[in-house]
Order: structure tokens, then sequence, then C-alpha cells
């Protein structure tokens, strides 16, 4: 009798345990539902287009008797109105927010006066910039609160749209987010020859795209349950413009694309799906334009693209899912979110533009053949061929004047980016095949989705200086935060790298 009663009553407990189990599977299962079903993130026929789109403006500049073309940046706290009466707290260039467009030609001497007006140490990198590393703007180069650093150097590279931002080491992603960015535009003899847009802020814009979320009046820089790679906003702005349209008056416009984001990456394209041209991508111009529907950038690529509009007519400028990724990181990293971005209003009478040229530069890109050695980069998130980010320590060692090939190999569990500081690489091959038409023009950045493999050719030609270095990471910038990064210094033939781990800024 007492083992009957035993064994009912170790029944009933079996059936509590049971219950138990299958309601927290029911409430488990639910939960991740509701976080499954509502992690993507959509602005499409949402955004209300009522704010004229922002053209931060040229930089002045003074040009000294020796020819050197001068700017003056300061660095600053401030407050935007980005929504209509609400103030919000905000970094930037000569402002609260942003930065001017600096300007200069090839073969121009530059010189830029940095002063640094917070209340913490930042820096300046000249992105996709030729020029000696001790003018790099790295985390070497840090500008200490109060401080000034005047870096110069000669313009030496075709024309293209570059931007600058900070890159203090652990910080870079705080930095940005709060609004330390802008272009840097070079112009040269030949791109001024080609029948292509050019008027600043007529038919040839800058489109800085960054994404955000607001906390009440504040920008929210905070991350999200179940995302690894780094910030993503709910909406986007342009040129510090929430919900921007943009007239135009003329046939072609030139939109100078620029993805300034931390950590999104963007499918370019247009709500009617409409052609395009590629004209330009990080470093430059292409040979000839390349027609396509969509384009994507990662954090810090650029892309200069030629629309046509026709009078009367508006168009969206939208970022739409991306192609590749697993269902996990398209779901929780960003893959499956649509933004209406820019809204283009054309005038009811356009003035003609001249039809696009068949070819457009010659590449100085430098070729496989000319390569003196390889390398092998493994992408993870713990680190860069297994290593995390030492200031003090060199990890490769190049030669100036020398080509090299570089393998790139995603072997991480995510989709990452790679991005080296001075020069513009070709790409060769992606996943053992040609480059696609957006990545035939001269790169300093390029997205790595998962498993991907890519195959680069480089041509360091200096200066050589062995004690300061150059760095090579992922633009996912919580990413390079967290240690995803390298450094590399330039000698010449027979030299040894130096001591690079004293360097205490400014």
């Amino acid at each position: 009798m007492k083992k009957t009663r035993g064994r009912s009553r170790f029944r009933r407990v079996l059936i509590v345990l049971a219950s138990v189990v299958g309601v927290l599977a029911v409430v488990v299962g639910g939960g991740f539902t509701w976080l499954w079903t509502g992690a993507d993130i959509s602005t499409v026929g949402k955004v209300r287009f009522d704010h004229e789109m922002k053209v931060p403006p040229l930089a002045e500049s003074t040009v000294r008797k020796d020819g050197t073309r001068v700017f003056d940046l300061r660095m600053q706290a401030g407050e935007t109105e980005f929504k209509d009466g609400k103030k919000t707290p905000t970094w930037g260039f000569n402002g609260s927010y942003l930065g001017p467009t600096l300007r200069a030609a090839r073969g121009e001497k530059v010189e830029v006066r940095v002063r640094n007006s917070l209340d913490e140490a930042s820096s300046v990198h000249w992105h996709g910039m030729h020029l000696p590393a001790v003018m790099d703007g790295g985390p070497h180069q840090a500008v200490a609160p109060g401080a000034r650093w005047n870096p110069y150097w000669k313009i030496d590279q075709p024309a293209a749209t570059l931007w600058y931002h900070p890159h203090p080491h652990g910080e870079t992603e705080q930095h940005v987010a709060r609004g330390l960015a802008g272009m840097f535009l070079i112009d040269d003899a030949k791109s001024a020859q080609l029948a292509l847009p050019k008027r600043y802020g007529v038919d040839d814009l800058p489109v800085i795209v960054q994404d955000v979320n607001f906390d009440g009046a504040k920008l929210d820089h905070g991350h999200q349950f179940l995302r690894n790679v780094g910030f993503l906003g709910k909406q986007t702005m342009v040129n510090g413009t929430l919900d921007p349209y943009k007239e135009v008056g003329d046939r072609l416009v030139r939109l100078r694309l620029l993805n300034a984001s931390t950590a999104r990456i963007y499918t370019f394209g247009f709500d009617d799906s409409r052609q395009f041209s590629l004209v330009g991508t990080d470093g430059g111009l292409l040979e000839q334009p390349a027609g396509m529907k969509r384009i994507q950038l990662s954090p810090g690529e650029r892309a200069e693209i030629v629309v046509e509009m026709k009078a009367g007519e508006r168009t969206v400028l939208r970022s739409s899912p991306w192609q590749e990724g697993g269902a996990w990181e398209k779901r929780f990293n960003g893959g499956d979110d649509s933004f209406d971005v820019l809204q283009l209003r054309a005038a009811k009478t356009l003035r003609d533009s001249p039809a696009l040229p068949t070819r457009l530069v010659a590449s100085e890109l430098p070729a496989a053949k000319d390569a003196v050695r390889g390398r092998y980069f493994e992408l993870k998130r713990s680190g860069i061929n297994g290593k995390k980010m030492d200031m003090g320590r060199v990890d490769e060692t190049v030669t100036r004047g020398t080509t090299e090939v570089w393998t790139l190999h995603n072997g991480g569990d995510m989709t990452h980016n790679f991005h080296v500081h001075d020069v513009q690489f070709r790409v060769l091959s992606v996943d053992g095949k040609p480059p696609e038409a957006a990545l035939r023009g001269p790169k300093d950045t390029i997205a790595m989705p998962l498993g991907a493999t890519v195959k680069i050719a480089l041509r360091f030609d200096g200066p050589a200086d062995p004690d300061h270095p150059y760095m090579f990471h992922c633009h996912l910038l919580d990413h390079e935060d967290h240690g995803m990064m390298g450094q590399f210094v330039v000698v010449e033939k027979g030299q040894k790298a130096g001591a690079v781990g004293g360097h205490t800024g400014h």
C-alpha cells in the first residue's frame, strides 16, 4: 500500500515537472517568436520627407606663399535641433554636428590645423588619404583636450570622395556616433575635363548616411539585445537631417554616398528600381560607368552614382535588405531592415545635362603580377589572425615601393569588413571569382560576408617610417574598438620596424 502511494506521488511530481517544463517551453518559445518577428526595422512608406536636406558647407581655407592650402577644424560639443523644438547634445567640427567639406586638388600641399575643444582626447583620421603615417590621425595621433595638431602633406592621388573621422583607440564608435565626421573631396585635372555633374550642392550632392535612435532629446548609442554587430539605429539621417528631401534642377544628379554609420550595412537603390550609373568607388573614378540598380555599402565605404531625373517627378533613395547573410544574422544584425533615406524632387523644368562619358579615367591600381609577396588575414571578432590590437606591437612590416597580394578570409560567425589605411587597393577576386562591377574601382574598405575569401592587391608607395604605423581593421566600429585591428609599418628595403608604442599624442 505504501509503495502504491509512493508511486502515485512520484507520478504526480513528474506530471507537475512536465507541466512546468511545458509552460517554460511555451514562454521561451513565445518570447523568441516575439523577438524574431519584431527584430526587423522598416521606415519604408513612413518617412514624411518634410525637412530640406542640409548640404555641409565647403570649408574655408587660406593659401600661404609657398602654395600650402590651410584649413581649420575644431572638435567641439554643442546642441543640434534634429526635431523641431528639441535640442540634442552632439559633437561636431566647426559646429554642433558633422563638419564642413574639405576640398583640395591633386598636387596641392595642405595643412589642417586641428583643435580639440572637447573634454576628452580624440583624433582626426583622413580615411582613404595617401599620406605619411605620422599625419594619418590614427590612434597614435591622439589630440588631448585643449591641444592642437597640425598635420600637413601633399595630395598625391586621383580625384575621389574621402572622409574624415575620429580614431581614438577603444572609443571610435562613440566619437563618430556623436557627430564627428565630414567629407574630404579631392579634385584633379582629369576629372575636371569629364562631363560629370560637378556643381557642389546643386547637381553634385554629398550624402552622408547615418542611422540613429533618440532617447528623448538625446541620441541613443546603446547596443540592442541579441545583436553583436554594434549599434543599429531605427531611422536614418542624411547630412544630419531627419526626414530629408532635396530639390534638384538638373537632368543628371551625382550623389556622393558615404556610409558613415558605425555598424549598419546599406543596400542603396531607388523605390522605383530605376537604373543608375556607378562612376566612382572609395578611392576615385572607375574606368567606365557601370549601370546597376543596387549597390551595397558597409561602414566607411563610398560610392559616386549618377541618377537621371525627369521634370516634376519624385523618387526615393532606399536601402533594401541584404542579398547575402544567414537567417540569424540578417534578422538580428540589420540584414532584414529597410529604410527610405532621401527623397529627390525634380523641378518642373530641368536644366539639360551632357551625356555621361563612356570612358572615365585610366586605372592607377596595382596589378597582381607585380606582387613580391602575399599575406593572409583571418577575420574574427576575437581578433585578426588570432590577435587583438596591441598599440605596442607591429603586426606586419612592408617594404616601400612594393606590391603585395593580401588574402582576406572571414572565418568568424558574422559579416565583417576590412579597411586599410594609406592605400587604395584592387580587388582581384571574391571567393575565387572576378569582382562585380561595384568592386572594380579603387577601394580602401570592403565588406566580408561570413565565410568569404577576398584577394586584394596593394602598393605601398611610402614614405617609409619604421616608427609610425598605419592601421588595418574591421570598420564595424564596435569590433574595431574591441580589438579587431592590427598595424603595419612601411620601411626601406632591409630596414626593420621600430618601437611604435611610445606615442602619447598632442
